[in-house]
């Protein structure tokens, strides 16, 4: 019985053996041999190049992020700004192209005939050409951005996009060829077509100018004003917030508008790119602190509004200023 089992066992045994063999020397078992594992070998050498241009530009980025961490700079030069940017193109197209390249490889191990795929290719070409017009206007956006340095890494933008009335402004996040992030004061995140992109305000290239509008009443000493206001401007880096904000002093530029019962008068100065908003708000209060040392009615004080907290109302107003998005 026992002799009986193992000749069983050896013949399955055989039987098994010959079908593999069989398989392997079949269509099927020779096409996975000669194609099937060259394919599956250029998908993981494809993932594993696509997941290395990835890990190689984080570590640019990490390692320009580290740089400016590091040094005394408050703000990104342009040219780290720059570099961000054109390293997140760089790792985006060249993912597009090993993608492409493995697929016509993959092409050619299946053996299609391009003379068969004419036609369809036509048909496809065609169909491509009116589908994804946005697509290559998004792409040759993105290339002129990228070309001419309208933005980079970092950098706080207004943008106006087509078919839309108010404009996204916001910190940039990521730049490729076909999108922009941005991330807007209030947390939400902007992700905008570059072909949509009908015009681009940079907040902060190279510098920004901080603009304090300072209403007073027209019973005031508008000469006394102003004399305030240029020492306020004299003394402005004397002040250890500003002093490091403000590229140089202050300019007094007069009177700006007159209604009925209070004259604005204008202020500004230059700051590092970015910081025109905190450069603003310490302007104002010093600016508030003067006026009131000097005796000066604000036209808010003439209506009872500076009662309870005087730079209130004086920081309405250039917050207002700085909604207009100043920069010059």
């Amino acid at each position: 019985m026992t002799a009986t089992n193992s000749v069983v066992l050896a013949l399955a045994t055989a039987s098994a053996t010959q079908r593999w063999h069989d398989f392997w020397r079949g269509e099927i078992g020779d096409w996975i041999i000669t194609r099937g594992l060259r394919i599956v070998m250029l998908l993981i050498g494809a993932v594993l190049a696509a997941r290395f241009v990835s890990w190689v530009a984080r570590r640019v980025t990490r390692k320009l992020d580290v740089g400016f961490a590091e040094s005394d700079a408050l703000v990104r030069s342009e040219a780290t700004k720059h570099r961000q940017a054109v390293a997140s193109v760089i790792s985006w197209v060249s993912i597009a192209i090993i993608c492409v390249v493995v697929a016509v490889q993959i092409t050619d191990i299946m053996n299609f005939s391009v003379g068969s795929l004419v036609a369809p290719a036509a048909v496809l070409g065609a169909a491509l050409g009116f589908g994804a017009q946005r697509v290559v206007q998004d792409l040759l956006g993105g290339f002129f951005i990228i070309i001419e340095k309208q933005y980079g890494f970092g950098d706080l933008v207004a943008l106006t996009v087509a078919g839309i009335s108010t404009e996204a402004r916001g910190t940039v996040e990521d730049v490729t060829l076909r999108v922009t992030r941005l991330r807007s004061s209030e947390g939400e995140v902007f992700t905008i077509p570059n072909g949509q992109i009908v015009k681009s305000v940079n907040l902060s290239k190279d510098w920004a100018r901080a603009v304090v509008d300072i209403p007073v009443s027209t019973n005031v000493d508008l000469g006394r004003v102003n004399e305030v206001l240029h020492q306020v401007c004299e003394h402005a880096r004397d002040d250890a917030a500003l002093q490091e904000l403000l590229l140089d002093a202050p300019t007094v530029m007069g009177v700006e508008s007159i209604e009925l019962d209070t004259v604005t008068l204008r202020l500004v100065a230059r700051t590092l790119p970015g910081k025109q908003f905190e450069a603003g708000r310490q302007l104002r209060a010093l600016v508030i602190r003067a006026l009131a040392r000097a005796g000066i009615v604000t036209a808010a004080d003439a209506t009872g509004g500076l009662a309870e907290d005087p730079a209130v109302p004086a920081a309405q107003a250039a917050d207002a200023a700085e909604a207009e998005g100043a920069v010059r």
